[in-house]
């Protein structure tokens, strides 16, 4: 008797280890190798996209599918050696419980999840054809078992919708750029880039922008020489032009519309009507997130926007440069100071003016300050001193002393910043 009964024992078991290994490899799976495989056209990488895209009936099934075999196939053990035994004798479930305690954890679990394990594509591949037959017929089951699972937690609060996501797609992009980096498979820099990227919709324009104070314009009631040398002067390509108030923006000058000018001109300055070549503002809102702005740059293909408030008072401006430099990191070109406005000193602490944003210092220093609450140096001294500090005044917070150097009214224009201190010195 006890020789019948390995055959049938032995076939579940192997439909046990089958389907642990299923389990393992579709869930471990990259699913963009097996998207790149789809387009080459693998039929097996389509089928393991088909079955991860519903992830969690595939796992219901599978976990149904499973303990269905391994307790059947447990029962059938205890049936036969409970017959050998003596009538009410406990020595038969005891030895079937050992025993498929053992067969089933080696041989139905760690053995093929550890197979899988090591190359889970080509395993997930491989076992893609009884894995999708199999959701095909327990799929019904676990549905039904998904429902009576949510209808068991909702009196307690917990309300699942059958769509309920288990992983973020971004936070799983993330988590394994992460992984990588600390395992050194990616650089700082493209951990940096790929970071950026996934951030942009999680920033606003107010948080990259040029302020309003730091924008350079020219009226535009100046006199067409005066107006067009100075254009001549500024650095930047594109320059806002106001009437009798900076906040009354009129239109944009570009430096390519006025060198175009000055050619049909013949150079004669005085006779260029400088608004007639002007361009026409766009104005955005300052809740725009930049990945919304990158695709409105795309599209309306111009590299330059105007930040309002709610009130339609200028906030500052956003250019392409500025959104491609949270994925990139800083642009320089021959008018541009290696990251402005932030000078390490030789006894390693760093003088920095300001205005200049929290992002780009961290970026030039490779450190860690929040930018959750204020977007400039000066707003975080602010916002953590509850007050305007006075010349001389040194705060710690953050792991770093802010000591203020220099302000103008009650605007902080200098500091003074540690490297990052010891907690013992902290205190």
């Amino acid at each position: 008797m006890v020789a019948a009964l390995a055959l049938p024992i032995l076939l579940l078991l192997m439909a046990s280890a089958t389907i642990s290994a299923a389990e393992t490899a579709m869930t471990a799976a990259s699913r963009g190798r097996m998207h790149q495989l789809e387009r080459e056209g693998d039929r097996a990488a389509r089928r393991v996209n088909k079955l991860i895209s519903d992830q969690e009936n595939m796992i219901g099934a599978i976990l149904l599918s499973n303990n269905a075999i391994n307790i059947f196939a447990s029962a059938l053990t205890t049936s036969v050696l409970s017959s050998i035994f003596a009538p009410g004798s406990y020595m038969g479930p005891l030895i079937a419980t050992a025993v498929m305690t053992v067969l089933i954890v080696v041989f139905a679990e760690i053995l093929p999840k550890t197979l899988a394990i090591t190359r889970p594509d080509a395993a997930a591949r491989f076992l893609s054809i009884p894995t999708y037959w199999l959701v095909k017929a327990v799929g019904p089951l676990a549905r039904a078992a998904q429902w009576v699972v949510r209808q068991t937690l909702r009196p307690f609060g917990i309300n699942l919708s059958m769509e309920t996501d288990v992983l973020a797609a971004h936070e799983e992009i993330r988590g394994a750029v992460e992984y990588h980096h600390s395992e050194g498979l990616v650089e700082e820099r493209d951990r940096r880039m790929l970071g950026g990227v996934l951030d942009l919709s999680e920033m606003d324009v107010t948080q990259v922008m040029v302020h309003r104070k730091q924008i350079a314009m020219i009226d535009a009631a100046l006199p067409a020489r005066e107006l067009v040398t100075e254009a001549l002067e500024i650095a930047h390509t594109r320059v806002p032009l106001y009437r009798d108030d900076p906040e009354n923006i009129v239109g944009v000058l570009h430096a390519k519309d006025l060198l175009q000018a000055l050619a049909r001109a013949e150079g004669r300055m005085d006779t260029i009507d400088v608004m007639a070549i002007a361009r026409e503002p766009w104005f955005i809102p300052e809740t725009t997130n930049l990945k919304d702005q990158l695709n409105a740059f795309l599209k309306r293909q111009t590299h330059f926007a105007l930040v309002v408030d709610e009130y339609g008072a200028l906030q500052g401006l956003i250019t392409l440069e500025d959104i491609l430099e949270e994925i990139v990191g800083e642009i320089e070109d021959e008018h541009d100071l290696a990251v402005a406005g932030v000078r390490p000193q030789p006894d390693g602490w760093v003088t920095v003016d300001g205005a200049v944003a929290i992002r780009d210092l961290n970026r030039a220093m490779d450190w860690d300050l929040p930018d959750e609450d204020a977007v400039t140096v000066a707003g975080l001294v602010i916002h953590e001193a509850q007050t305007i500090p006075k010349v001389g005044q040194t705060f710690i917070f953050h792991g770093h002393r802010f000591q203020v150097v220099r302000r103008e009214r009650n605007q902080i224009t200098g500091l003074r910043i540690s490297p990052p201190i010891e907690r013992g010195e902290a205190g």
